[in-house]
């Protein structure tokens, strides 16, 4: 069964540390323990972050992930509130992630994979 993992992507494809604040993320399709595709996608959060407040702004993180089927993410870190509004969405959140992003989606994917 295929999974939808959201990552936050730098520039240059390495795990951006700030989810929230991510200018881009990608959306990387999981299969069997492996990467199967994989689509950056420019979100601007890294802008619109302290515009509109932080209940809008999670408003605006959540909606992404739905419109996507998000069901997973793959973060460096992230704040309490952030956390628990994903969970409330029933994504699983997978911290600790960094270094190349495809790598670390790949890992969690394998991950998956062996039940662990």
């Amino acid at each position: 069964m295929a999974l939808t993992v959201c990552v936050p992507v730098t520039e240059a494809g390495e795990v951006d540390a700030r989810w929230g604040r991510a200018a881009r993320v990608a959306l990387a399709t999981v299969e069997a323990g492996e990467v199967a595709a994989w689509r950056e996608v420019e979100v601007g959060w890294d802008v619109r972050h302290d515009l509109a407040g932080e209940g809008r702004h999670h408003a605006e993180v959540a909606r992404f992930l739905t419109q996507h089927g998000v069901g997973a993410v793959v973060a460096a870190g992230m704040g309490e509130p952030m956390r628990h509004m994903l969970g409330r969405l029933g994504v699983e959140v997978h911290l600790g992630a960094a270094g190349d992003a495809r790598a670390a989606v790949a890992a969690y994917a394998r991950s998956l994979a062996e039940g662990s």
